[in-house]
């Protein structure tokens, strides 16, 4: 079945990365929720797409009392989507003022899911690769995907030798035969980011195994009529 995954939350009905959409997701009835981590200069996880604020002061600069009220700590965010499957995003762009190449949120992220315990409940990925290839070092019995613009086989190749379980391509780049060569290769692809309904009965009729989405209630409409039909 493929899962439907709450991006951000459930940003379209709430702020995105806010305990509200979180929340407002697991009402919805999503399968899983993916959130967005990034550390504060006071060396705080907290979940925010963006490396600074809508006043241009980067996250990394400021204390955790010094971001907006709605910007949560991971910790809060966790507790605010239940018991549903949350995929943590560790953002560490080299191009953002935040990089850090020695992955300290990494290790960070890991102490804090391995502390929560049920291993099969946590996906963690991010577009630079060195970043999940030390959370699989860290919690092997946590799966990692590697975010990527699209599918082809250098990526199913770095992606299955790494052990990761999982690939997320961006949803436009996406066709059927890629689809079929990470399956066959052992990965599972979960897609972002897709609310098109049209698109996604597409997807779900190639077996794909997830859609990150801004509209989950829409996406398990159509995942019902799908199941329907």
């Amino acid at each position: 079945m493929t899962l439907i995954i709450a991006h951000r939350g459930a940003s379209r009905a709430a702020p995105e990365n806010t305990v509200a959409a979180f929340r407002r997701a697991v009402e919805m009835g999503a399968d899983a929720i993916e959130l967005d981590v990034r550390r504060t200069g006071d060396d705080r996880l907290v979940v925010h797409h963006d490396p600074s604020i809508a006043d241009g002061r980067a996250i990394r600069e400021l204390s955790a009392g010094e971001l907006p009220g709605w910007v949560p700590e991971m910790s809060d965010a966790l507790d605010a989507c239940g018991a549903v499957v949350v995929n943590v995003e560790i953002k560490n762009d080299p191009h953002e003022p935040d990089h850090d190449p020695t992955d300290w949120v990494a290790e960070q992220v890991a102490r804090v899911l391995e502390r929560r315990g049920d291993p099969a409940r946590w996906l963690i990925s991010s577009f630079r690769y060195d970043t999940i290839a030390r959370c699989r070092e860290l919690s092997p019995a946590v799966a990692t995907a590697w975010l990527t613009e699209r599918i082809g086989p250098d990526e199913i190749a770095r992606s299955v030798a790494g052990g990761h379980a999982a690939i997320h391509p961006w949803v436009p780049t996406v066709d059927r035969a890629a689809v079929d060569a990470a399956h066959a290769a052992g990965l599972a692809v979960n897609v972002w980011t897709c609310d098109d309904p049209d698109r996604m009965r597409e997807l779900i009729g190639w077996g794909i195994d997830g859609i990150c989405t801004n509209v989950p209630d829409v996406a398990l409409a159509v995942r019902a009529a799908a199941s329907a039909g």
